[in-house]
């Protein structure tokens, strides 16, 4: 697998449990979009721009498990995410659910 197919997959496995990267992010504090954005990129090695990002943290919202409020406290608003109580109850959820699914592929690798 050449680096850019490895990056690639890198970025598709972790689309897959970016709101749940999110969520452990501002339960440890609240950060604003481009915070979150530039802590994947460090924490994970992987970009995902502005068009990812706030559309998801938008659904997220939606769903209840993240709050936001506008900081006006700087030169430039900035809307900062913070956790739910709903989202503190999903994270042990996904975090099952993500160990099951590793378990099940290690467990059903190809013999060959």
């Amino acid at each position: 697998m050449t680096g850019m197919e490895s990056k690639k997959q890198n970025e598709k496995m972790l689309r897959g449990v970016l709101d749940f990267a999110i969520l452990k992010m501002v339960n440890q504090t609240p950060m604003h979009g481009y915070h979150i954005i530039c802590a994947i990129r460090k924490l994970y090695h992987v970009y995902f721009g502005p068009s990812t990002i706030y559309p998801l943290l938008n659904v997220m919202e939606e769903s209840g498990v993240i709050q936001s409020r506008w900081d006006l406290s700087n030169e430039r608003p900035r809307k900062v995410y913070s956790i739910t109580a709903e989202g503190i109850n999903q994270i042990p959820l996904m975090e099952c659910s993500l160990q099951f699914i590793v378990q099940t592929i290690q467990n059903h690798a190809v013999v060959r």
